[in-house]
């Protein structure tokens, strides 16, 4: 469809640079751990996007630091998924979409491909629509002219051209460690209740005894776990260099290092929005912030300055960007996988913003400021349908002694990931059921 040129240099797409960071063998093993950090980082930025912000956001306001336990469970849970994605990655030298386009009939194959990317569109939505109003937040531009802007990240894309795939890990570490910062300044300024935040990560069925907090854990859980970072994650750890089973051994404990650190980092972010909204809005009585643009709005007399509302929409604005790169990749990855096809990252980056941007524009036009949330929730609920049809292959094939070798799963682990699918299916379906009325 779009010829790969040949003279063309490879951007920054796992599938064209796998094997290009070599791991010497007498290396340290600390220097080992920074060769393989990286991987686990462009997967994380999935757990801190926009559609995030939106239910963190409303979880604080609404029942304060009782939730966070969510953020904590929900983030465990897909540690364990990303981290089978990355093992079956090194284990196999095939990503996810590869495997499932090679085991599974075409017509099958076909339709993983087009769920996949269904998923990447209503991600790339969220973050057009958080992008958007970081810009209206930022510069006083309007809504639809904010949707436009989104488009010129095309350009930056383009620009990463032959720069190498760990200059593209850099950025994504600068972009989340700008988002980190922010909520650590807003954490200083709101000045929550530590002692009712630990009490807020302790399980509790109490918390959840109600519909409207359950409606609100479940819809966190389907906006954590994003169905194409685990197609994403199974292809990137192919671009550090490993061989024989020992290097095999070795690349899937490290890996499983950079993951943990990783998703942790995008734990902490996650619960350092619900804290704000619950220290600033719920602390003071306003329990019905449920929308971004309004918890910026309401931030500054609050906190007592402009700092806290600053740093809310420059995070926002990171969040959206850091997500630009690793949809990007991750559409690679799939029609890659699915579909033996290859095109510039650049033309894959329009194609995809240009199917988020037409929604994102309509509803902005239609609904006004209103469709932010609205557009943002339905893109959480998309994302939810697609996890099962990536969870199911990802389980069986991990769990195939003659595709793994010696590196399946263990018992114990197989039971736990299967059970994650069930709980996490039974709640994705759950919520799509509220959302449309059939419960």
């Amino acid at each position: 469809m779009f010829p790969l040129p040949k003279t063309a240099t490879a951007p920054f797409c796992p599938s064209e640079v796998a094997g290009s960071i070599v791991i010497p063998a007498d290396l340290p093993w600390w220097k080992k751990a920074l060769r393989f950090a990286g991987p686990g980082l462009l997967v994380s930025v999935g757990y801190m996007d926009p559609g995030n912000w939106a239910t963190d956001i409303e979880a604080g306001s609404r029942f304060g630091y009782r939730l966070l336990f969510v953020v904590l469970l929900s983030s465990l849970a897909a540690i364990v998924l990303q981290c089978l994605a990355a093992r079956l990655g090194i284990a196999t030298g095939k990503d996810l979409a590869k495997l499932s386009a090679e085991r599974y009939p075409k017509a099958l194959g076909r339709i993983q491909w087009v769920l996949a990317e269904i998923s990447i569109i209503s991600c790339d939505l969220a973050e057009v629509l958080g992008s958007a109003l970081a810009f209206k937040l930022l510069f006083g531009v309007s809504l639809p002219v904010g949707v436009a802007l989104t488009a010129l990240d095309t350009f930056l894309v383009l620009g990463l051209q032959g720069r190498g795939f760990r200059r593209v890990e850099a950025i994504i570490l600068g972009l989340v460690g700008t988002i980190g910062i922010c909520f650590v300044v807003q954490l200083f300024l709101i000045g929550p209740d530590w002692s009712a935040v630990a009490a807020g990560f302790v399980p509790s069925l109490h918390a959840l005894s109600s519909k409207e907090p359950l409606y609100l854990a479940i819809g966190i859980l389907g906006a954590t776990i994003m169905p194409h970072n685990l197609y994403l994650h199974s292809s990137v750890v192919q671009t550090r260099a490993v061989s024989g089973e020992g290097g095999k051994l070795a690349a899937i404990r490290l890996t499983r290092l950079d993951t943990i650190v990783s998703l942790s980092l995008a734990l902490l972010i996650n619960a350092a929005i619900l804290i704000v909204a619950a220290g600033a809005f719920h602390s003071t009585g306003r329990t019905d912030v449920a929308d971004i643009g309004d918890a910026y709005e309401l931030l500054t007399p609050i906190a007592g300055t402009t700092i806290a509302a600053a740093a809310f929409a420059i995070g926002l604005f990171a969040s959206g960007q850091s997500s630009t790169f690793t949809g990007t990749i991750a559409g690679q990855v799939i029609m890659d996988g699915f579909l033996q096809m290859k095109i510039p990252c650049w033309q894959r980056r329009l194609i995809t913003r240009g199917l988020a941007i037409v929604p994102a524009f309509i509803g902005v036009v239609m609904l006004g400021d209103k469709a932010i949330g609205q557009l943002l929730v339905a893109s959480q609920v998309v994302l939810s349908l697609q996890l099962p049809f990536a969870m199911y292959p990802l389980i069986r094939f991990t769990d195939d002694r003659s595709l793994m070798k010696g590196f399946a799963n263990t018992r114990l682990v197989s039971w736990f990931a299967w059970f994650l699918f069930v709980v996490i299916s039974a709640a994705n379906l759950w919520l799509v059921a509220q959302v449309f009325g059939l419960a």
